[in-house]
């Protein structure tokens, strides 16, 4: 669900509701700026919050032992 701000500010207990069983999705001037998950709800991964964004073949390994390096 996409509300935007002041829909949000005005009836905050019906999405803070809405939020137990759906993501709420709250804008500003159009634009997605924040987001409202019950505390239940389930959780995606973060690498499955970017498929289809960072490319197949990325080695995890590699790339972790180079962040390492760099500190």
């Amino acid at each position: 669900m996409v509300v935007n701000s002041t829909e949000v500010q005005n009836n905050f207990g019906k999405y803070l509701e809405l939020a137990s069983e759906q993501e709420v999705v709250i804008t500003k001037n159009g634009t997605a700026v924040a987001r409202l998950i019950g505390i239940k709800a389930p959780r995606k991964s973060l690498s499955e919050q970017l498929r289809g964004i960072i490319p197949v073949d990325v080695d995890e390994k590699a790339i972790k032992e180079e962040r390492l390096l760099n500190r």
